[in-house]
């Protein structure tokens, strides 16, 4: 059984009742789930444990500030459910489902409590696609994409293989870290893969973010993904009290090379409300962090780069100037005149975000 209620976490967690009131609190505000699995990971001793503070609520979590759309996604929807921020990607809100709800979620807004943005008409979302032959490759997230039932996963992959003009698909999720079990033991999903993976190239984009997280039954779920034919990338999100630390990001990293998850993007965690207080690294600090893990990789884990999703587009955080300047990049841009643009900007120190008039 799925822990959603501070009564069933109690029942596996030692709490005071004060605690316990506080998790329930935060839950009826920010819906709490945790599978069985993941929970198993927490050292219940431990009342900072990285994992734990990943998967349950704290009441921190209710401090005002911060906003619940950071990138800009609702203005970037064309048809209810799709996004199409550059001009090359689209990406379908397939479900509002995720197997746990991760504190630092930066879609809190939605996930778990609404489905107003979730992609209401199958058939507008692939209509769309089909006529915007600039699009080259599709994310299926959500919530998280591997929670659709098999069926209905295969419906999207079934429309997307046979466009010619998509060069590969991608799947975000957290499954392979919260629910290996969905993949290792699901004979029906890998049969999808393989074979709408015959057709068109598939991507899983993982979300592995300790080193804890790299279990026996995680690292078989990633195994049975690459035997599958997909190929498997991770992005790792910034966060404090979690891999706010050189060597556990240096950890992590080495890990998921050697598990066949190559790195590609380590995230600023983003100003979202309910997560702002909870988990944003300065972004001074988060530079030497990321510097400090990448110099612990071989080639394969230097391939990285440290971004923000800002509105105006994907920014590398990409270096310290003698003056004290922080450097950026865009690495994907909303608008053509910022393709591609070198900016520096003078930060306090304790800066976690960039304005959005850059």
């Amino acid at each position: 059984m799925w822990i959603t209620t501070a009564a069933q976490l109690a029942e596996k967690l030692p709490m005071t009742a004060e605690e316990l009131a506080a998790v329930q609190s935060v839950a009826n505000r920010y819906p709490m789930c945790i599978t069985p699995y993941y929970l198993g990971l927490i050292d219940p001793n431990d009342p900072d444990d990285p994992i734990r503070k990943m998967a349950v609520p704290a009441p921190i979590e209710e401090e005002e500030g911060g906003s619940f759309d950071t990138s800009g996604e609702q203005s970037n929807t064309r048809v209810p459910g799709l996004q199409h921020k550059y001009l090359q990607t689209a990406m379908v809100l397939t479900t509002n489902r995720c197997a746990m709800y991760c504190r630092h979620c930066f879609r809190k807004r939605l996930v778990g409590s609404s489905d107003e943005e979730i992609a209401s008409s199958f058939h507008k979302v692939i209509d769309y696609i089909h006529d915007h032959k600039e699009i080259s490759n599709v994310i299926l997230s959500g919530g998280d994409a591997l929670m659709l039932p098999t069926e209905m996963l295969s419906r999207y992959l079934s429309a997307f293989a046979e466009m010619e003009h998509l060069d590969l698909i991608r799947i975000a999720t957290r499954i392979p870290v919260v629910l290996p079990t969905r993949i290792t033991e699901d004979t029906e999903l890998q049969n999808a893969l393989r074979s709408y993976g015959r057709k068109k190239q598939i991507y899983v984009v993982t979300q592995f973010n300790h080193p804890r997280e790299l279990t026996e039954e995680s690292a078989a779920a990633l195994r049975i993904l690459r035997e599958c034919g997909t190929v498997v990338k991770n992005q790792t999100v910034l966060l404090k009290g979690v891999n706010d630390d050189p060597a556990v990001l240096g950890s992590l990293l080495r890990k998921l090379t050697a598990c066949g998850a190559v790195p590609y993007y380590v995230f600023q965690c983003r100003p979202v409300t309910g997560v702002k207080s909870s988990f944003q690294v300065p972004l001074s600090l988060g530079y030497d962090i990321v510097e400090g893990a990448k110099a612990m990789q071989n080639g394969q884990g230097k391939c990285l780069k440290y971004c923000m999703s800002h509105p105006r587009g994907k920014i590398e955080i990409a270096g310290k100037m003698e003056d004290g300047a922080m450097l950026f990049k865009f690495h994907q841009a909303k608008h053509n005149h910022d393709a591609g643009r070198i900016f520096t900007r003078n930060l306090p120190k304790e800066e976690t975000w960039l304005p959005d008039s850059l």
